[in-house]
């Protein structure tokens, strides 16, 4: 197990910067129920359009419902399955395309969905546990695994769990495991008074 703190600019809350895309899970360590609901609602009070709430996550959980587990497991591509194998909870992300009080197109639905998922994610954190968010996945096979209606928009996959010692990880993954955390610099991505 590793700390990878963001190296800020400037101090930042503690929870946010403590939150990184790990790979080393510990597959013996169950999430209680209560955590689940816990990040569950972390996510459902995320703020979005007109209070809309377009997410929805399909939470399944290796420890309950292994079968389940499975199918979104399958639609992973390979090189995310390699570690993931060892995520106690698997959570597919997804949004309505609508508006429930008018039926009229939300086009604010990635936007909402992707807030409501960094909550969680900060939730998980808070609770010791791990997030990784991910866009190599299949949205065919789980559209299809699930039977999730066409008009569905399928986001990503989150895999959450306690952390694990680095052991447990490929020389590959361990390399991307032990790589500083970087982003750009503040003034290429956040402008003040103009566009530059």
């Amino acid at each position: 197990m590793i700390e990878k703190p963001a190296d800020t600019a400037q101090p930042i809350n503690k929870l946010i910067a403590e939150r990184w895309s790990g790979r080393a899970y510990d597959p013996t360590l169950a999430v209680s129920d209560d955590d689940i609901t816990s990040l569950c609602e972390a996510a459902r009070w995320a703020p979005s359009c007109f209070g809309d709430s377009p997410w929805r996550f399909l939470v399944c959980n290796k420890m309950s419902d292994k079968a389940a587990w499975e199918k979104i497991y399958s639609s992973l591509v390979p090189g995310n399955q390699e570690w993931a194998k060892n995520a106690v909870l698997l959570i597919a992300v997804a949004s309505v395309p609508n508006f429930s009080q008018n039926d009229k197109p939300n086009r604010f639905t990635g936007y909402d969905t992707g807030a409501a998922s960094v909550s969680m994610c900060l939730q998980a954190t808070s609770l010791g546990l791990m997030s990784h968010q991910m866009g190599g996945y299949h949205a065919n096979a789980l559209r299809k695994a699930f039977d999730i209606p066409e008009d569905i928009h399928l986001w990503s996959v989150i895999a959450i769990g306690y952390p694990a010692a680095l052991d447990s990880l490929s020389e590959a993954q361990l390399e991307q495991e032990l790589k500083p955390r970087q982003r750009r610099p503040l003034e290429q991505e956040f402008f003040l008074n103009k566009w530059s």
